[in-house]
């Protein structure tokens, strides 16, 4: 295979972090997946927007938290031993997103991408950019960061009217 045949082949697919959330599975491109760590204790900041649950140091980083069982379906993960903190960079933002587990990369045909279903969409969900089949298995959802970032946001201003 030529150097530009393996490019092709690679430009033909993504590269996603799987992850567990509520017994769901859930995608992020590698491409802003900076790292996942262990799951560490969270620093409540006060008066902070709803969905971020706080602050974690990451080697001598600030770094806001976002739970994404409440951000994504509105229940609070409970930590365990397998609980991870996936720190993404978006809209030049680092962020770190809770999740119940870490659990595979999966290098995808963008082939094997489709578009949210129509109807979610146009009824305002726009928490996936992506979905991948999979044949016999449960499709997985790739999130959107930029959605979550706006929930985030959102929620800020949902505090600010209601005080």
């Amino acid at each position: 295979m030529s150097r530009a045949d393996a490019q092709s082949v690679h430009q033909n697919r993504v590269i996603l972090g799987c992850f567990e959330v509520h017994g769901d599975v859930y995608a992020l491109d590698v491409a802003q997946l900076r790292e996942v760590v262990r799951w560490q204790p969270v620093t409540a900041l006060p008066k902070s927007p709803a969905l971020i649950d706080g602050i974690v140091d990451l080697r001598g980083s600030v770094i806001p938290v976002i739970d994404l069982g409440r951000a994504l379906q509105g229940e609070p993960l409970v930590p365990g031993t397998q609980t991870r903190i996936a720190v993404v960079e978006a809209d030049g933002l680092t962020v770190g997103l809770v999740v119940d587990a870490a659990l595979d990369v999966l290098s995808v045909e963008t082939a094997a991408l489709d578009d949210p279903p129509a109807l979610a969409t146009q009824a305002g969900y726009d928490a996936t950019r992506a979905v991948v089949r999979r044949g016999d298995e449960s499709p997985i959802l790739v999130l959107s960061l930029e959605h979550i970032l706006e929930s985030v946001y959102r929620s800020a201003l949902s505090a600010e009217g209601g005080s």
